[in-house]
């Protein structure tokens, strides 16, 4: 079937935590700080699930680089208006050493159903992450497409872990968020479908027992949107660099144009069994960038750095064909410095070498993650 050329937009959503600038704990923001969000920021901005979060979207951009400027800006405003309250946000998906029994949720008519059908599963939902839209107008392609862009989750995973800590201990984990987030119904990798009418009958199913109201209780890795003709990526930790964020919202921009391109060379991406895109996930979790995914084509396990190298020069004419290029090189700072999970473990190191206990070097990686989040060159 012939589809119209996707126009190929994009949005990034982000989630943050608040945290009290002196003490470095989570915090509840005032009412007073959200409303002055909306009031600059209108639908840009809204609760989540805990009290102690906040979220952000960035509106349909035409490129990347449009993207980021919005990102930027929406950046700078919370952070500017949480420190007129003593507060901060953090672009992390676990907080260092705050307990999620000590947070409430938010008291919206969604979040108290969610809250009363999901328990006790639902209660340690004190995380946050990073959601990439990108539009793809046909309902068939959008399904094709996630079909195919299931095997490299792992690799986007990979790129943006920022969760290394878990009420104050060291996980050995570089995303806990996973862990706690597969806690979830609905949730990991989605099935194969061969049609947007396959894949809504599955949900009509639920919808019709009466399980869920609608396909956006399906927390999916990758899901075709329904608010927006878009398919949403949402594997990834949240970014504490801005550039991080930008760095994979473009790679995922330029992996569904290529398989876009060679869909319409009568080409496409294998598709591997869920089980096996499931251990990179877990290696991608597990490690993050440290020790390598496997290479299904080739059977064996291949260091992250050469897999994003190889997927960079498949995805060269596409990030061209979108204006990316520039921010889509920022993936090999990622791979040379370090994830944030990375960075927080180092931020914890340096303290601890500096002759400070534990409680204050989880201290010292909230500042880092404060003063990171706000860096926004």
């Amino acid at each position: 079937m012939v589809y119209a050329t996707p126009q190929f937009h994009i949005g990034i959503e982000e989630e943050y935590l608040i945290v009290d600038r002196e003490t470095r704990g989570l915090a509840e923001p005032p009412q007073a700080m959200f409303d002055a969000c909306a009031d600059r920021l209108g639908d840009q901005v809204a609760h989540e699930f805990m009290r102690s979060q906040i979220e952000i979207n960035t509106p349909p951009c035409e490129n990347v680089a449009e993207a980021r400027g919005h990102l930027a800006d929406l950046r700078r405003t919370v952070i500017d208006i949480a420190g007129e309250h003593g507060l901060a946000p953090i672009a992390a998906s676990t907080h260092p050493f705050s307990h999620w029994s000590e947070q409430d949720h938010t008291d919206a008519e969604r979040y108290n159903v969610i809250a009363e059908d999901l328990q006790a599963v639902v209660r340690r939902l004190l995380i946050c992450g990073m959601h990439v839209h990108v539009s793809v107008g046909a309902d068939d392609l959008r399904i094709d497409l996630m079909n195919q862009a299931a095997y490299f989750l792992p690799h986007f995973l990979a790129l943006s872990t920022s969760s290394p800590f878990w009420q104050g201990l060291d996980t050995g984990l570089k995303s806990y968020r996973l862990s706690v987030w597969d806690e979830m119904p609905r949730t990991g990798l989605p099935n194969l479908f061969e049609s947007y009418a396959e894949f809504q009958r599955h949900v009509d199913v639920l919808v019709n027992a009466g399980l869920i109201e609608d396909g956006t209780k399906l927390w999916w890795d990758i899901r075709p949107s329904f608010r927006f003709p878009t398919l949403e990526m949402r594997i990834c930790d949240v970014c504490t660099d801005v550039n991080d964020a930008v760095a994979i919202a473009a790679l995922y921009a330029s992996v569904l144009h290529m398989l876009y391109r060679l869909r319409q060379n009568n080409q496409r991406w294998r598709q591997y069994a869920t089980m096996l895109v499931n251990e990179n996930r877990w290696r991608a979790q597990r490690y993050g960038i440290d020790e390598g995914l496997v290479d299904f084509g080739k059977g064996r396990i291949v260091p992250v750095p050469d897999l994003v190298e190889e997927l960079m020069d498949l995805v060269a004419e596409d990030a061209a064909d979108l204006g990316c290029e520039s921010e889509l090189a920022h993936v090999r700072t990622i791979c040379r410095r370090g994830t944030s999970a990375h960075l927080q473990r180092q931020a914890y190191a340096q303290a601890i070498e500096g002759g400070a206990g534990p409680e204050l070097a989880l201290n010292a990686v909230v500042d880092h993650l404060i003063a990171k989040t706000a860096d926004l060159d």
